[in-house]
């Protein structure tokens, strides 16, 4: 193992000499910075033409069968009343007026009729706002503020919610260990493939009989990995940069939630068993992709496997509600305990909080296992496939009878 380090320094080296690594690294930040540009100025595009939609005034007649509307508010908006629908229509269609509103007998079961002069796609729904506003405030007159903002929702509300007699928030306790989560999703989409063709391209450029003169296939195989993980996480900040730039700056302009990080609970149990699934999880699929470029004579096809792994990985996500709301079913039990899937289920129960002990301690021993042994097999893949240039290796040759 002395040429560890040189391992490690070599490939985080050549890596990051390479125009794609960079390429990847940025692309995303550019699209994510892209993004919040776009949506800061369609907002802020949006805001300017909702404002001068409503200081933009209208004529307008109003038919009112339904007793509800204000005189008061008929007359502050300059609203003329009129008893004929069809003279109201005709008014418009003449140009006499920009607006005709004719309010129905039954507005439960009859539709508040609105006729106008186009002004434009946008522009034109001043007019059914209008229409609304009108019957909103005239509720309100009748009815009281307080009353309307009830039937309309807008009655603010706090909760508090206790465990075992101390205050709990649980989206707020999930915060510290889902990163790990989303850490592990963030190494695998965007290392997931440079993991399973780091083996196959000393293979390919007909280098690796030199470099196996001097390097342990053991040494070699856990360079790359020490040097990969490093890599992801250069790879993670450049991409959080943008985010969390974004959100000090223009969080208020591109309309992100407010979040209060001062007051995040810190649960130390669970941080360090999402910590410790991590690292297992991570290891494991390192090792099986490793093994399965160590197998495969050509990048390209170890490219073929590479959605197999993404569909074990990720296929679970599709029951995400069951593992919130059904932890104690048979489906989350088999997808939790079975080794190539125990990642995200066994990390997302741990973030919500309904992961018992015992289910852990046994979800990280069927990874740490798992993890021991696609890295032997990764190992032992690539001490008998380094060479082999034409075709893959089977479990079979790994591991041959006594009599053969």
């Amino acid at each position: 193992m002395h040429n560890l380090d040189t391992v490690f320094k070599f490939e985080i080296i050549r890596t990051l000499k390479k125009k794609t690594f960079w390429i990847m690294a940025l692309s995303f930040p550019v699209i994510i910075g892209f993004i919040f540009v776009v949506v800061f100025f369609s907002n802020q595009a949006t805001n300017e033409a909702a404002k001068s939609v409503g200081d933009q005034k209208f004529t307008v007649e109003v038919t009112d069968k339904s007793d509800h509307i204000s005189p008061n508010i008929l007359k502050s908006l300059k609203a003329k009343e009129i008893k004929d629908k069809h003279q109201g229509i005709a008014d418009v269609k003449t140009g006499k007026i920009d607006a005709y509103f004719y309010y129905p007998p039954d507005i439960k079961q009859q539709n508040v009729e609105v006729y106008a002069n186009d002004v434009g796609l946008f522009d034109n729904s001043r007019y059914q706002s209008t229409a609304e506003q009108m019957l909103t405030a005239s509720a309100a007159s009748k009815a009281g503020v307080e009353f309307t903002a009830i039937l309309q929702g807008q009655v603010n509300f706090s909760s508090t919610t206790y465990k075992d007699g101390a205050e709990y928030n649980g989206f707020k306790q999930l915060i510290a260990p889902g990163l790990f989560l989303v850490l592990f999703y963030i190494l695998i989409i965007m290392f997931g493939n440079q993991m399973l063709t780091s083996t196959t391209e000393e293979k390919e450029n007909r280098v690796i009989e030199m470099i196996l003169t001097t390097i342990k296939p053991r040494t070699l195989i856990i360079g790359k990995i020490l040097s990969l993980l490093v890599l992801a996480l250069i790879q993670i900040i450049i991409t959080l940069i943008p985010v969390v730039i974004a959100f000090i700056f223009l969080r208020e302009n591109i309309g992100l939630p407010e979040l209060d990080l001062s007051n995040i609970p810190l649960d130390p149990a669970r941080i360090a068993i999402g910590a410790v699934l991590f690292v297992f999880s991570f290891l494991l699929f390192t090792g099986l992709l490793v093994a399965i470029g160590a197998a495969t004579p050509t990048a390209k096809e170890a490219g073929g496997f590479f959605g197999v792994v993404m569909v074990l990985i990720f296929g679970p996500l599709y029951a995400v509600t069951l593992f919130v709301s059904s932890p104690e079913a048979m489906l989350v039990k088999i997808l939790s305990f079975f080794p190539l899937t125990a990642p995200i289920p066994l990390l997302l129960r741990n973030s919500i909080g309904n992961l018992d002990p015992a289910e852990a301690v046994l979800g990280i021993a069927i990874l740490a296992v798992s993890a021991i042994l696609a890295l032997g097999i990764a190992i032992r893949m690539f001490r008998f496939g380094a060479l082999e240039y034409s075709k893959r290796i089977s479990l079979k040759s790994l591991f041959p009878s006594k009599k053969s």
